[in-house]
């Protein structure tokens, strides 16, 4: 076991302390924030509707997650590892799983606080700069509060457990990834069943606007806002912050020894002071679009997390490899500066940030060729605006894909040919692109809760023209912000997910030393096939074939899910507007705790069997064909992942920013034909980019978590004995099993719409819904 040095437990205790520190500031920006006019009575009716319907989502869904929890934790259990380890990795699982729902609250739960303000800010003097520095502080809590427990949740780690801390933050890593993803496809589902329905019947069937009052459905859409974007978006970028933290680790204790295991926190940690740094200086000069603002502190934030960067690898590292203790034995020859090297990888992750902000905001910003291409085809109807936006997905999921293939590459240069040297370089690199966590974070939340700001105002009727103009402008550029910031969590997730990669080859080299798989593959020519890496091999070939296939059945359950969802509160919206005539008067008060319920019953319902196909796939791959197989299985994944990520998030950008042209005039303006197909558009969008796209992420890298754990356990039942094939076999057979039944159980609730039925049968979906 690597020991740690008096040195090296001063830093990680130091590392501590600036954690705490962070979450200290995250308080001070919290109560700046609730410090601010919370608007009228009647604002404030609607912020607390909005408030109560996202508590009570969440309460009911960490309840259930409760129970996913639980089995998981016994089940860490019987993974092969010695028994402080286990203990460590159940227990360090539970805290990792804790802090994401709990950075997922706090992103909700200011959020529906910070909306009302922000609406109220848009009538003062001055109203879109405060507004926007509202709204930008607002997600600077959510930002400090990930470095602070990621970075709280590690160093913790390190001191209690010291050379096995690797092996137990598997558990930290894999407890918030799988806890993000449930609520990225949970609130995902919920918001875009809420959009959907609010979109297709309020303004295509009834032709009022967005956020109108008599809209049943508005309620709920805002409510999904905040557990969709603000909840999953917050877990999934602590979720990455983890795991990036938790691959660097297992390299860079391989590959660097004891300096190794410290420098990936240190490099963390410098996220902390560029957090504060980016929520202190983002702020709007004069009449400057919020979105150059945000740029701005994004891009200065940048720069000074790669100076600090800098600064700690000539402090911390020798400029020789030679003069590491605890260096691996094919990197003591190495040439290169170590100091040079490690600041070259921060560098390309930095920059990747950088240019994933620029290309995602080209292809998707309301001022680009793209999108007002996308917006100038309503012209010609429906069809054509969904055509068109897949063309900006596909086209974008290139260009996308082919600048991180590009830092990938450029960090192997960096390496010098190691191939070890180049995964822990492209942790690092994730580390560095993680700098900016803190703002990458506020970027997002300020989408929905400009999102939010505008709803309130519209459904409240007490903010002026200016006023809603201010909040017009403040909610486009929060699509174009969480538009961008799905870029770099895929960008994120696909760094991580290639650096866990890494991680479990390792695994399987130590498992394959401790069984003498050597002698193993000599006696069975069978098992010579499942523990080889060849990509020639057919068995690997197939392994490829099913990762990439599993990121489409996971695509296809989310969109089937919000489809089903959404469904549902069509039927309960028409039946309202049918019933109670009153509505559209004023003289009847729609039922929206209806709509937040059926929401909610129908997201909880929906998110065990994406959920369950993650977790369960890997296994039955991994024990069904063997460790060579599910290392393809983990390659087809990142592929096909990062692409469909970009193509699903940039389509929906796309077609949301181009409704937002039409309805500032253009074409025709709201009321339209040209309107009414570029909602169209955007409906087929919502699910894509905030339901599906977004979950790819914590799929990708749950997925190479759960490869990771079982790797040591697959390699000890292929040692070519009868008993150890059968159980092999068989927990095969049972995770198959397990993953079958959940998508044949979704496919058959999907089979009970009857698309020709009657107002009866509609009804009869809402009631069954519910």
């Amino acid at each position: 076991m690597l020991e740690l040095g008096t040195t090296s437990l001063t830093i990680v205790s130091v590392i501590a302390v600036i954690a705490i520190v962070a979450l200290v500031v995250a308080v001070l920006l919290r109560r700046q924030v609730l410090a601010a006019d919370a608007g009228s009575p009647k604002m404030q009716e609607i912020a607390g509707a909005i408030e109560e319907g996202a508590q009570a989502y969440l309460r009911r869904q960490f309840r259930t997650l409760g129970v996913f929890a639980v089995v998981v934790f016994a089940l860490l259990f019987l993974l092969p590892a010695d028994l402080s380890v286990r203990i460590g990795r159940a227990v360090a699982f539970l805290f990792g799983a804790g802090f994401s729902a709990a950075i997922g609250y706090l992103g909700m739960s200011l959020a529906v606080r910070a909306n009302v303000r922000v609406a109220a800010a848009s009538e003062k003097p001055g109203g879109r700069a405060f507004g926007a520095r509202i709204a930008f502080r607002s997600g600077g809590v959510v930002g400090m509060c990930v470095v602070g427990l990621g970075l709280l949740g590690a160093a913790g780690v390190v001191l209690v457990f010291r050379g096995d801390a690797p092996a137990v933050l598997e558990g930290f890593g894999f407890g918030a990834a799988l806890l993000a993803m449930f609520m990225r496809v949970g609130g995902g589902i919920f918001t875009k069943a809420a959009d959907v329905g609010a979109d297709l019947v309020g303004k295509v069937e009834q032709g009022i606007p967005e956020d109108d009052p008599r809209n049943a459905a508005t309620i709920a859409d805002n409510v999904g806002d905040n557990v969709g974007d603000c909840a999953g978006m917050a877990a999934d970028l602590f979720e990455s912050y983890a795991v990036v933290l938790v691959a660097s680790l297992i390299l860079g204790t391989t590959a660097l020894g004891e300096q190794g295991l410290v420098l990936p926190l240190l490099m963390t940690a410098i996220g902390a002071v560029v957090a504060g740094l980016g929520v202190v200086i983002t702020r709007v000069r004069g009449s400057e679009s919020g979105l150059t603002a945000i740029n701005r502190g994004f891009y200065i934030s940048a720069v000074a997390g790669v100076v600090l960067a800098a600064v700690v690898a000539v402090t911390y590292l020798p400029s020789s490899f030679a003069d590491i203790e605890g260096v691996s034995a094919d990197l003591a020859d190495h040439t290169g500066n170590p100091q040079l090297i490690v600041v070259a990888a921060v560098v390309v992750g930095v920059a990747l940030a950088g240019v994933i902000l620029w290309l995602t905001g080209y292809f998707t910003g309301t001022e680009s060729f793209p999108t007002r291409n996308v917006a100038a085809t309503s012209r010609t109807g429906a069809a054509t605006v969904v055509l068109s936006g897949i063309g900006v997905g596909f086209s974008s999921a290139v260009y996308t894909a082919g600048i991180i293939a590009a830092a990938i590459c450029g960090v192997f240069l960096i390496a010098g040919g190691s191939v070890w040297l180049a995964l822990f370089l492209v942790a690092l690199a994730g580390c560095g692109l993680l700098t900016t966590v803190g703002v990458i974070v506020a970027m997002d939340t300020f989408g929905p809760i400009s999102d939010n700001a505008q709803g309130v105002a519209e459904m409240s009727g007490e903010v002026g023209e200016e006023g809603a103009k201010v909040l017009t402008d403040l909610d486009a550029v929060g699509n174009t912000t969480k538009a961008v910031t799905k870029g770099i969590a895929i960008a994120t997730a696909v760094l991580a997910a290639t650096a866990l990669f890494g991680s479990y080859a390792d695994a399987v080299s130590s498992a394959l030393e401790e069984v003498g798989a050597a002698g193993a593959q000599a006696a069975d020519d069978v098992v010579a096939a499942m523990v080889a890496y060849d990509i020639i091999s057919p068995i690997t070939l197939v392994g490829v074939i099913l990762g990439g296939a599993t990121v489409f059945l996971f695509s296809g359950l989310a969109i089937d899910a919000v489809t089903r969802a959404a469904g549902a509160i069509v039927f309960e919206v028409r039946r309202q507007f049918r019933e109670m005539p009153g509505i559209m008067t004023g003289k009847d008060r729609p039922d929206y705790a209806r709509v937040v319920d059926i929401c909610t019953k129908d997201s909880l319902r929906e998110l065990a069997t994406p959920g369950l196909l993650a977790a369960f796939a890997p296994i039955a791959v991994g024990f069904g064909l063997g460790v060579g197989p599910l290392a393809g299985f983990l390659a087809g994944t990142i592929g096909a992942g990062v692409l469909m990520a970009v193509f699903l998030a940039n389509s929906g950008g796309a077609w949301d920013n181009a409704k937002k042209i039409v309805e500032d005039g253009h074409y025709g303006g709201k009321g339209s034909e040209a309107h009414e197909a570029t909602v169209i558009g955007d409906t087929v969008g919502d699910p894509f980019k905030d339901t599906a796209g977004p979950a790819i992420n914590p799929l990708i890298k749950v997925m190479n978590l759960v490869s990771l754990l079982i790797a040591p356990a697959v390699i000890q039942l292929s040692v070519p004995e009868d008993v150890n094939h059968g159980i092999r076999i068989a927990i095969a057979l049972v995770a198959a099993g397990i993953a079958g039944f959940a998508v044949l159980t979704a496919r058959r609730r999907g089979g009970r719409v009857d698309i020709d039925g009657g107002a009866d049968e509609r009804e009869s979906l809402a009631s069954e819904s519910a």
